[in-house]
């Protein structure tokens, strides 16, 4: 078994074991479940975040960074995400796909590729424990 395949699994599994609401940042288009949050106790300072992005079909989120430490692995868990990070190439993730950002990117795409059906996806935090802010909208 791949280790990206056994991360996937851990934490989609301690991420449901632990759902609660964060914020819908617009009703019907997105809403941020926060499912997982622990110090890492290995790595003073530091802890993971886990949250579940959820997209209504055709919905999309604003251009936006993330906290400055935070270094992010995302997982399709069912429809499509299209996504543009930094100056890297604008793709399609199907569910079971993943990819990861590193501190300080810009996410100037993050959508549903689908007019028609929702989309779900799990983003993986490894940040430093005071950073609160896990979202900024581009200004």
């Amino acid at each position: 078994m791949k280790v990206r395949t056994i991360i996937a699994t851990t934490c989609t599994a301690l991420a449901f074991s632990m759902a609660g609401p964060v914020s819908a940042h617009d009703g019907e288009a997105e809403a941020v479940t926060k499912n997982f949050e622990a110090a890492i106790p290995n790595i003073p300072g530091k802890s993971m975040i886990a949250v579940e992005v959820e997209y209504a079909p055709g919905a999309a989120s604003p251009s936006h960074t993330h906290a400055k430490s935070a270094f992010i692995y995302a997982y399709v868990i069912s429809g499509a995400i299209e996504s543009k990070v930094n100056d890297g190439e604008t793709r399609i993730y199907r569910a079971g796909e993943s990819w990861s950002e590193p501190p300080g990117a810009t996410h100037s795409i993050s959508r549903n590729a689908s007019k028609t059906q929702p989309a779900k996806l799990l983003a993986v935090f490894v940040l430093d424990t005071n950073d609160k802010a896990l979202t900024t909208p581009v200004k």
